[in-house]
C-alpha cells in the first residue's frame, strides 16, 4: 500500500490476486462516501451456461453469496445490443454506461470474481473486456471458491445502492480481438502452400470440437475451425479448487498439444467467454508473444452461423 499525494494507493504484484491479498486490500481502503481516492472494488462476473441442468443464474448467485461491497457485471446485459450473437463485445459507450452505473471509477482497482461453484469460469472474460477498454488496473481473484473455504466476509441479499460515476467513454483496443472476415480467411488457407501459420485454440469440450456432442444452442452444428486444437479449459485449471494450474504446468499443456509459442495464437469456444480461460492462462505461463495473441470473440456460435460445412469450414472427426 503506497500514499500518492495523501491518498492511499493498492498496487497487486500480479494480474492474478489471492483471497488473502484481496481480504487485506480491502481492509486497508474500506470503501468511504466522502473519499475521492482510488478503491479497491470486487466485482462478480457470475454467469452460468444458457442449459445449465440447476437452471442457475448468475444474479441468484451473487445475492447469494458475495463479497461485501461487490457489484455485479452482468455479461448477458453488458455487451453489443445490435448483434445477433450472444456475448460480442459492447461498444465503447455502452461499456461507460456500464461501468457508470456500477459506480466504477476509472482509477479504481478492480478485482474481477466468479462463483463458488465454479471457481474459474466467467471473470476471466470480464476482466479481458475490462482490460480491452483500457481499465488501468484490473485482476482477477484466484479464487472465490477459496474465498468462501477460508472463511473470509461474504453477505447475501439485495446489495447496497450505488452512487454512479461518470466513467469515461474509452477507446477500444481492436488488436487484441480477430474478426470473423480474417478468421474466415485463415479457415479458407488452411492447408495451402504459403497459408499464415496459426494456432487456433478451443476451450469447448472435446465432444463439441469433434462434431460428436450436440452445441447447447439448439440448431447450432458442433465441430471445429479448420485447423483448430482441442483445448478444453478445464485442462487448465486444478480439477479440486478450480483455480489455475502454476505456470509450469500451464506450459506443459501447451507444449503437450504441440502449441507453436512463435505462432499467432487465437483463442476461441462458444460465444467468447471460456477463450479468455485460455488467453489468461497463455498470459500466465508467458506462452507466445502477447501481441500476437487474440481471442475470437464471436467464437464458434458465429462461426457456425456464416459458414456451410459443405465449403469445408466445420470440421468434424469422423468416428
Amino acid at each position: 500500500m503506497a500514499t500518492v499525494n495523501g491518498t492511499r494507493q493498492v498496487s497487486f504484484s500480479s494480474y492474478l490476486v489471492s483471497p488473502k491479498q484481496l481480504n487485506e486490500a480491502l481492509k486497508k481502503n474500506p470503501p468511504t462516501k466522502i473519499s475521492t481516492s482510488p478503491r479497491v472494488v470486487p466485482l462478480c462476473a457470475a454467469w452460468f451456461m444458457p442449459n445449465d441442468p440447476e437452471g442457475r443464474k448468475g444474479i441468484d448467485s451473487f445475492r447469494q453469496s458475495r463479497i461485501p461491497q461487490a457489484r455485479f457485471f452482468d455479461l448477458d446485459a453488458v455487451k453489443d445490443h445490435d448483434s445477433p450473437y450472444p456475448h460480442m463485445l459492447p461498444t465503447a459507450e455502452t461499456f461507460a454506461e456500464a461501468m457508470s452505473e456500477l459506480g466504477i471509477r476509472r482509477d479504481d482497482e478492480v478485482v474481477v470474481y466468479d462463483t463458488a461453484e465454479l471457481g474459474i469460469f466467467s471473470a476471466p472474460r470480464v476482466g479481458w473486456t475490462l482490460r480491452m477498454f483500457g481499465h488501468p488496473n484490473v485482476h482477477l481473484l484466484h479464487n472465490y471458491r477459496l474465498w468462501v473455504r477460508e472463511g473470509l466476509p461474504t453477505e447475501s441479499g439485495e446489495p447496497a445502492p450505488v452512487e454512479k460515476s461518470k466513467y469515461p467513454v474509452p477507446n477500444y483496443d481492436s488488436k487484441l480481438v480477430i474478426s470473423f472476415r480474417e478468421m474466415k480467411e485463415l479457415g479458407m488457407d488452411y492447408g495451402k502452400e504459403g497459408a499464415e501459420e496459426v494456432e487456433i485454440l478451443d476451450a469447448r469440450s472435446y465432444g463439441r470440437w469433434a462434431g460428436s456432442d450436440l452445441e447447447p444452442r439448439p440448431g447450432l452444428s458442433s465441430g471445429h475451425v479448420p485447423g483448430s486444437k482441442s483445448m478444453p479449459f478445464q485442462e487448465l485449471l486444478d480439477p479440486e479448487t478450480k483455480t489455475y494450474l502454476p505456470p509450469d504446468q500451464l506450459r506443459k499443456v501447451f507444449e503437450d498439444r504441440q502449441v507453436d509459442p512463435t505462432r499467432s495464437i487465437i483463442s476461441t469456444c462458444g460465444t467468447g467467454v471460456t477463450a479468455t480461460i485460455i488467453e489468461t492462462a497463455l498470459s500466465q505461463a508467458e506462452y507466445g508473444d502477447p501481441n500476437l495473441r487474440r481471442v475470437y470473440d464471436g467464437s464458434w456460435t458465429e462461426w457456425a452461423q456464416r459458414v456451410k460445412e459443405s465449403d469445408g469450414l466445420i470440421k468434424k472427426v469422423k468416428a
